[in-house]
């Protein structure tokens, strides 16, 4: 550990927080959302993150302006049971780490955000005496939060109902933190598709599957380039890195204009102000995201991820008609065709618009935030 994190003196009133967790986008862009409001609020405030090695937030963090700390955490390899034993040796490693972490940085409080990394961190602290909040951005509460839950003092939830998986006295419904710079984009819609080289006259959807990518979407697009060809509707393309050379590989010699594709979006104010309609996995923080900005979407919900929590996210805002859930499977051969119809019923999309905004909860991160405070200045 570097001697910046060792801090020997410490002001009386200073507030000092650890934040962990990370491992995607959608545990990462809260976590630094919530840190940013606390500085926001407390600019004499200390934040340390907690990731874990090798994973997304060991780069996204840091380029953030925050400094992190690794843990050699991972999770257990449920199709092979022997390499669990490694796992074992990690976690203990970790639970190592983070209370060393915790006894050099003196935090008075620490947040969880889900991932790997938050497990021993918060499960020592709450041994140590250390208050905890947990921040849950999905409707199916993970299995790490769930087991944290019963040492944590608050538990910041985006959905109703979720006395399910905590004790309901502990429960603030705050909504997910989402980047800021969604909220504060200024660009017209014009000017921003004008800046994927579109055209502003023609109806445009937004297609995307995180940053390494959707492989349904993906296909979705590609068994229909015919339907593209012919289509007045023109589409922006998020492939993914992950997938991106095998799809340039595949529309090499194709004729579409009305064709934007790219590996990764980072502007994704200009992205979201360019689409009439968006397509996407149900991700917690993308789908906070679309309440907050009002955008018609149609929501393909991963089936790789644990407890099926992208379906519950997706079906929340199915079931109040905020959304158009298409299950997975079934997106292939219904997708495209479906999305064209979509975007050209202006009714359509002013309904899904009105009833997405309806579940907006705004300034998220600084009600976490103050929560956050408030503990650490109790203790």
């Amino acid at each position: 550990m570097d001697q910046a994190t060792k801090t020997t003196t410490k002001s009386a009133n200073e507030v000092r927080v650890i934040i962990s967790g990370g491992g995607t986008g959608g545990h990462i862009f809260p976590a630094i959302s919530i840190a940013n409001a606390i500085k926001t609020l407390r600019p004499d405030a200390k934040i340390l993150f907690v990731g874990a090695l090798g994973r997304m937030e060991m780069q996204r963090v840091p380029a953030a302006g925050y400094e992190i700390i690794g843990l050699p955490i991972c999770g257990f390899d449920r199709k092979n049971l022997l390499r669990n034993f490694k796992v074992l040796l990690k976690i203990w490693k970790s639970q190592r780490m983070a209370k060393q972490i915790i006894k050099d940085f003196s935090p008075q409080v620490v947040v969880g955000v889900g991932g790997y990394a938050s497990g021993p961190t918060l499960n020592t602290a709450a041994a140590m005496g250390i208050p905890c909040l947990i921040q849950e951005q999905n409707s199916y509460a993970g299995v790490t939060n769930k087991l944290l839950a019963k040492k944590a003092e608050k538990i910041c939830v985006a959905y109703d109902h979720m006395e399910r998986f905590f004790p309901a006295e502990k429960i603030i419904k705050t909504g997910n933190p989402v980047r800021q710079a969604l909220l504060e984009a200024i660009i017209t819609r014009e000017d921003a598709i004008r800046s994927f080289g579109l055209d502003p006259k023609k109806k445009t959807i937004l297609l995307i599957g995180g940053s390494l990518g959707a492989r349904t979407i993906n296909e979705s697009m590609l068994q229909h380039l015919d339907i593209i060809a012919e289509t007045d509707v023109q589409f922006i393309w998020q492939t993914g890195k992950y997938y991106h050379s095998e799809i340039t590989e595949r529309l090499r010699g194709q004729d579409l204009p009305n064709l934007k594709v790219m590996d990764f979006i980072s502007d994704m104010g200009a992205a979201y102000k360019a689409a009439d309609l968006v397509i996407s996995r149900a991700g917690a923080s993308s789908i906070s995201e679309f309440c907050l900005i009002g955008k018609p979407v149609i929501l393909v919900p991963s089936p790789n991820v644990a407890e099926d929590h992208q379906t519950k996210n997706a079906l929340a805002l199915a079931d109040c008609d905020a959304a158009i859930y298409v299950k997975d499977a079934e997106a292939p051969g219904i997708l495209l065709d479906m999305a064209i119809k979509v975007v050209k019923d202006e009714a359509k999309l002013a309904s899904l618009s009105e009833n997405v905004l309806k579940l907006a909860l705004p300034d998220s991160a600084e009600i976490i935030a103050k929560e956050v405070i408030q503990l650490a200045e109790k203790r």
